[in-house]
């Protein structure tokens, strides 16, 4: 996983910069946004998911890091 975010529409904004830079994307609804509405999937967070071998390269498009990641 790449990232999380708060909306899908961030999610897929995210996913277009990682395709424009040839990473493969795709994005998934979080357990917590999934259960936020009564498996209504409209709102909560995203999780922008990449290739694990892709990964370091979908971090450094994206401006994160390891730590940065991690403390959100």
């Amino acid at each position: 996983m790449a990232d999380v975010v708060a909306t899908e529409q961030e999610a897929e904004i995210l996913c277009g910069l990682l395709r424009s830079a040839d990473i493969s994307c795709t994005t998934r609804q979080t357990n917590l946004g999934a259960g936020a509405s009564d498996g209504l999937s409209t709102v909560g967070p995203y999780e922008v998911i990449v290739r694990a071998d892709q990964l370091d390269a979908a971090r450094e498009v994206l401006g994160r890091n390891d730590s940065a990641s991690r403390d959100g």
